[in-house]
C-alpha cells in the first residue's frame, strides 16, 4: 500500500451496506461496493476530492451493487467483478424487486478479477478469491486492510444458506483470511470495522476455523 491511503465509509440502503471510498495520492482512488445512494456516494467523493478510477465489487448481491448504474452514467467508471459473479451480477434487479426494492440493472464489468491480481490506483491492492457467501466473492488487501464484503463481519460471517452460496467454500475462504497478519484492520460490508487481532480472539467462526472444526 501506498503510504497515506484514505478510507471513507457510507452505510447505505436499506440493508446499510457498506460502501468504501478508497483516497491515494492525488485524489487517485476506487469506489467499493456501491450499494445505494449514489448521489450521496458521489457528494462525498467531491467532499474529500476523490477522483475515482474504477468501481471493485466484492460480490453482485443487489445491496452492494444498487448503485453501479449510475456512477457508471455519470463518471464513465469501468466495472471489475469476478467472472463467477456474473449470474447474480445480471440478475440483481430481479434480486432486489423480490425484497420489495427497485434497483437500475448495472452494466456490464470491464475488468474480470482473479486471485492475485495486483490493482493499482495509487493504493496497492491485491484480489483475494474468498468465495462461500457468493461463489465469485472477493477481497481487496493491502498491508493493513482488508475490504472483506460478506465473508467476514465484527463478530459474525455472511450467510452461506444463500442460493450460490457454499458452506464448505466459506470455511476454506476464512481459512485463508486467518493467515493474514493479525493488526490487519478489517472493513465488513455490513456492520463496523473491526481488526483481524479483534475476530480471531472473539469471532466464534474463526475460532472454531483456527481450532480446525468447520461451523456446519
Amino acid at each position: 500500500m501506498l503510504r497515506g491511503m484514505e478510507v471513507y465509509t457510507l452505510s447505505v440502503g436499506p440493508l446499510q451496506e457498506n460502501t468504501y471510498l478508497l483516497l491515494g495520492p492525488a485524489g487517485r482512488g476506487v469506489v467499493v461496493d456501491p450499494g445505494d445512494e449514489a448521489e450521496r456516494i458521489l457528494a462525498e467523493a467531491r467532499r474529500v476530492g476523490l477522483k475515482p478510477e474504477a468501481i471493485l465489487l466484492t460480490h453482485a448481491h443487489f445491496d452492494h451493487v444498487g448503485a453501479v448504474a449510475s456512477l457508471v452514467e455519470a463518471l464513465g467508471l469501468p466495472v471489475y467483478l469476478h467472472p463467477a459473479e456474473l449470474p447474480l451480477y445480471r440478475s440483481a434487479a430481479q434480486s432486489a424487486a423480490r425484497w420489495g426494492l427497485s434497483i437500475p440493472n448495472p452494466p456490464e464489468p470491464v475488468v474480470f478479477l482473479t486471485e492475485g491480481q495486483r490493482l493499482d490506483f495509487g493504493l496497492g491492492l491485491e484480489v483475494l478469491f474468498l468465495p462461500g457467501h457468493a461463489p465469485g466473492h472477493v477481497g481487496f488487501y493491502c498491508p493493513g486492510h482488508l475490504f472483506s464484503g460478506d465473508v467476514l463481519f465484527r463478530g459474525g460471517i455472511g450467510r452461506y444458506d444463500l442460493p450460490g452460496s457454499d458452506p464448505k467454500a466459506l470455511w476454506a475462504s476464512l481459512q485463508k483470511l486467518v493467515q493474514l497478519p493479525p493488526q490487519t484492520m478489517v472493513y465488513p460490508g455490513h456492520g463496523p470495522i473491526t481488526t483481524l487481532a479483534q475476530e480471531k480472539a472473539d469471532n466464534p467462526y474463526l475460532v472454531g476455523v483456527m481450532d480446525g472444526y468447520p461451523f456446519t
